[in-house]
This record gives C-alpha cells, structure tokens and sequence, in this order.
C-alpha cells in the first residue's frame, strides 16, 4: 500500500498538529480505497458510507498515538478493519433478532399466506438463478463467511494486499494469515457452488 505523499513523516506531522488541509489531502488519499474496503467489509452502501467516515474522525482523533512502525495506509486499514468488526457484531446480533422475529412469524403461517404461495408453486432452482449476476452471488457470500475469513479474504484478493501488509493490520503472523486467505477461498468457493446449485425449499 504505497503512500500518496513525498514525506510521509512530514505529512504525519502536520495532521498531529491538526492542520485541516492535511486531513482533507488523507481523506481525498484514502478515501476511495477506505470506503471500497469498509463496504466489502460491511456488504451494504449505507452502513458503509457512515462507516467510512467514522474512520477518518477515528484517524484524526488517534494520529498522535501512530508511532510509524507500519505505512500510515496500513494503519488506517487496521482501524477500518477493526471499527467494521465491531460494526458487524451489532447488525449480527440485530440480524439474529430479526430473524427470529421472521421465523415466528412463517410459523404461524403469516408469511405464505400473505404471498399467497404453496410449495407446489415455488421457482426451480434454475429459474430461480436466472436474472442474478454471478457478481452478486459471490458477493453475498463472502458476506456470509466469518469475519476473520471474510476480512483475510477482502484483504488479500480483493484490495490485493500482500501477505505482509494483512499480517500488520490484523495483527496475526503471516503463516495464520496464508491459512486462514486458503481457507476462505475454499468456503467461499463451496457456498458459490451451493447457491447456484441448491434446491429451493
């Protein structure tokens, strides 16, 4: 991840001393990329929009603890990547509830009735398939991968990081960080396989 600026040490400098045109040069340095990674992170625009920006208030409010043992990009990975963690904790939990939520609700019968849908009816597979991009498919289910699979995966494969640089932002070593890229390709490329393949039920 190479720095947009000729001095990254000067550039550090001024944004300790809260020099407003230097956090407006980050953010016009890093903003298309922060945003790109927290909405891959966070599979949805609007939670990524707000996500994207609180990084930067995150960034400007921590600069004087950057001690420069990794870029300044790397750095505010890391805190893009943590802050989305936590970000994806709350809508699990608020998933979950709403989920739960759904489910009594189809128990009762509420949910097919509505639709005025019997089993007979439903789509085959293929039909079912037809009309969605692939683009779309795999995207959803990198959204459903673990968080530590799907981060390691964003990370490697989609922002094209190197091994080194996801060692650094997520703070595992570079063995973990190899198994955990390998891993998630293979469930990723299983969970396509399924969602293009798999009965509706």
């Amino acid at each position: 991840m190479a720095s947009d600026f000729g001095s990254e040490q000067e550039f550090i400098l001024r944004l300790c001393n809260r020099d407003e045109r230097a956090f407006n040069e980050l953010v016009e340095a890093y903003g298309d990329r922060v945003f790109r990674l927290v909405f891959r992170m966070l599979g949805r625009r609007d939670e990524a929009e707000d996500m994207a920006q609180e990084v930067f208030v995150q960034v400007f409010k921590a600069i004087s603890t950057f001690r420069g043992d990794s870029k300044l990009g790397t750095w505010i990975y890391r805190i893009a990547v943590n802050l989305c963690k936590n970000r994806n904790k709350y809508l699990l939990r608020r998933h979950d509830d709403e989920r739960a939520e759904l489910e009594s609700t189809v128990e009762r019968g509420g949910l097919g009735q509505a639709r005025g849908i019997t089993h007979g009816e439903l789509p085959r597979p293929d039909d079912a398939v037809e009309g969605f991009q692939l683009e779309a498919i795999v995207r959803r289910c990198i959204g459903e991968l673990d968080a530590e699979f799907r981060e390691a995966l964003i990370l490697r494969d989609v922002e094209n990081l190197s091994y080194e640089e996801i060692a650094e932002i997520t703070g595992l070593a570079d063995g973990t960080v190899k198994s955990r890229i390998h891993r998630a390709r293979l469930m990723l490329k299983q969970k396509v396989e399924q969602a293009l393949g798999e009965p509706i039920p």
